[in-house]
Parts: C-alpha cells; sequence; structure tokens
C-alpha cells in the first residue's frame, strides 16, 4: 500500500550526495542562509535579523520565496541546529508547532562527506492549509505534490553545490 500523506503527521523529505570536500569545506557553504536562493526555484533569499550575521541557535532571519500557484511571501525563521562542519537546522515557528523544519548535515565518508538535506512540513500551520480546508479528499495528493516540490528543489541544491565544489 501506498503511504498516505497528512500534514498533521509533518512528513518528511530527504535528499543526499558524496561530494568531494571536507565537512569543513562544505560548512562554509551550506551555513550561508543564502546558498539554496542560487538554485531553488521558490527561495528567492534572506537576511539575517536582530543584529545576526552568521548561524547561530537562536539567531533568526527572514526568507522570502515565491511560487507561481501563491506569490510572493516573506517567512521569519529560527536556527535550531549549529554544529560547524556537522549540521546546521532552522524551523518556521507557526502557532507553538513549526510549519517546516530544515537541515543540512554533513558526514565525512570515502571519497569526501555525505551532504544531506532534509525537510520536514507540519505540524503548525502554513499555507498549505488553505489548500488542504478547500479540498480535504485531496490532502494526500496535496501535501505529496508539496514533498515533491522540495525535493525536487533540494536535489537542485546538492547538485549546485557539487558544481561550486568542483569548480574550486
Amino acid at each position: 500500500m501506498t503511504e498516505q500523506y497528512r500534514y498533521a503527521d509533518a512528513p518528511t523529505v530527504e535528499t543526499s550526495r558524496v561530494i568531494a570536500a571536507t565537512p569543513d569545506e562544505l560548512w562554509a557553504l551550506v551555513s550561508d542562509v543564502n546558498l539554496p536562493a542560487r538554485f531553488s526555484t521558490e527561495f528567492q533569499g534572506a537576511e539575517w535579523l536582530d543584529g545576526a550575521t552568521e548561524p547561530a541557535v537562536g539567531a533568526r532571519f527572514r526568507g522570502t520565496n515565491e511560487h507561481p500557484r501563491v506569490g510572493r511571501w516573506q517567512v521569519e525563521v529560527i536556527i535550531t541546529d549549529c554544529e560547524p562542519g556537522r549540521v546546521i537546522g532552522w524551523e518556521v515557528p507557526s502557532d507553538g508547532a513549526p510549519a517546516a523544519r530544515w537541515r543540512f548535515t554533513l558526514e565525512p565518508v570515502d571519497g569526501g562527506t555525505q551532504v544531506t538535506q532534509w525537510c520536514q512540513i507540519g505540524p503548525g500551520r502554513s499555507g498549505l492549509n488553505m489548500a488542504i480546508e478547500q479540498m480535504p479528499d485531496r490532502e494526500h495528493d496535496i501535501v505529496a505534490g508539496r514533498l515533491a516540490e522540495h525535493r525536487a528543489n533540494m536535489e537542485r541544491n546538492l547538485d549546485g553545490l557539487a558544481e561550486l565544489v568542483a569548480a574550486r
């Protein structure tokens, strides 16, 4: 049986690549909150808030996104995980539960570093909830479609990251 996605279950998606670089070399790239804007079809860029200039647990930034079905919007994001050379993660807070969580993880392996980008959507409210509320019988399709969009952009991020490293 095919998995039935429910937003309230906070489904996840991830993708990984081995990139021929050390975790420390890759950290300089993945810890740049604007890196995904170079490759994503949705994420347009970010600016640090509250005087922050680099990632640290508790630091905040405002991200700008654009989607053909939704238009342009901004979210304020908080860094939740920050271990240089190992992991950077952030979440989009919403009504006491995150609307989304994102993370890059770096793990040394033969041939370089395994870079994994991971995302969880829900359970906190987001723009996706409006579509689900309008078409509750299509919740699985709506959530599966959103996860597929995220996977495609995450693949673009890792492909772009590998190209940046190869070009050095």
